[in-house]
């Protein structure tokens, strides 16, 4: 089993993009906002220390983050591998994963960060939030918020993590299909 990071800033179609992967490549891909929703909807240990941290305004560490990622792992086994959808987002959780990858012998082969302009992000968001039920789309600042997060966190643990495995950029403009195809090719390739 292998562990494929997809990565990129908000609204860059890291989503879309695992949809089609998944299914080409036999892969679970791990919404890490879904499953942390999952895990504490279904009051799972896991869940509850989540729940806790969050009723208190702090943030989850990084050692309930490695706890959850091996479940994810322990319950893919009979997949060929995990695309990781919205994690790492700080340096100290691309050691974390770096350390699980190791503990679980599950490497993580590839990195794919998808790199969209902040103006393209932005419209792309006032779009998804016209067909979303999700209150948060709706909201503009958040929308500038989540991006100046990424900038601010996500970005440099790319670049830490370009030092400990190889990160592949993608050109998230123009088609769809296109990218998926960039993407697919890739996997495939280095198969």
């Amino acid at each position: 089993m292998d562990i494929i990071i997809i990565t990129g800033p908000p609204y860059s179609g890291k989503g879309t993009q695992c949809q089609f992967l998944k299914d080409t490549f036999n892969l679970a891909h791990v919404s890490t906002g879904d499953r942390i929703r999952e895990e504490k909807e279904n009051k799972t240990e896991v869940g509850k220390l989540m729940s806790e941290y969050a009723d208190r305004g702090e943030l989850v560490p990084d050692e309930v983050m490695k706890n959850l990622f091996g479940n994810v792992i322990d319950e893919n086994l009979n997949k060929a591998g995990i695309i990781l959808d919205g994690y790492p987002r700080t340096k100290p959780q691309v050691d974390t994963l770096l350390e699980l990858a190791s503990e679980k012998n599950t490497p993580i082969t590839h990195v794919l960060n998808i790199e969209v302009p902040t103006e393209e992000l932005l419209k792309r968001a006032k779009k998804r939030a016209a067909t979303s039920d999700r209150e948060d789309d709706k909201n503009e600042q958040t929308h500038l918020k989540r991006i100046k997060v990424f900038e601010e966190s996500t970005k440099p643990a790319i670049e830490y993590l370009k030092s400990k495995v190889n990160v592949l950029n993608i050109n998230g403009l123009g088609d769809i299909k296109g990218i998926t195809e960039t993407i697919s090719n890739h996997l495939a390739s280095k198969a």
